[in-house]
């Protein structure tokens, strides 16, 4: 294989770990906000249950029509505030799963430039090795053909 060959697909390889990288930051950060969307979520209805069990305490001892229709009015907001945070957290979610899906493909890309490059070093070593017995092969038959042994220059 050529230096140049090498030297592309190691400039592709790098490329694609850039990526891998820049989908692994997104992924993070995308974890990062899903959860917080969870928590907030989990806030706002643990809220609810504690506003629910106040007012169940203080409907108990008195109550007036007026205090009544405050508690069902923050009630009603609080549940709408709760139902597009759930939203919030379900789209966070989703763009959580697409982050893992993107890592997933870099990572894929990746492993098969590595791979790539892996078979043509092998290859490109085999080749190698090829034309070393080759010449070996040529230099013994022109030794022989000179009827002596290429190991007596070395000796004598």
């Amino acid at each position: 294989m050529s230096s140049s060959n090498l030297q592309a697909l190691t400039v592709l390889l790098e490329r694609a770990e850039a990526e891998r990288d820049e989908a692994l930051r997104f992924l993070q950060d995308a974890e990062r906000r899903a959860q917080a969307a969870r928590m907030q979520h989990d806030q706002l209805s643990q809220y609810r249950n504690d506003y629910q069990s106040r007012w169940k305490q203080e409907f108990a001892q008195r109550t007036t029509i007026q205090i009544l229709g405050c508690y069902q009015n923050f009630g009603g907001r609080l549940d709408q505030a709760i139902g597009q945070q759930s939203g919030i957290a379900d789209f966070a979610d989703q763009r959580l799963d697409a982050a893992r899906k993107v890592l997933q493909e870099r990572e894929l890309r990746v492993a098969s430039v590595r791979k790539l490059i892996e078979r043509r070093r092998a290859e490109a070593l085999r080749t190698q090795m090829r034309q070393d017995q080759r010449t070996t092969d040529e230099q013994a038959a022109r030794a022989a053909a000179r009827g002596g042994n290429p190991l007596n220059r070395l000796v004598a």
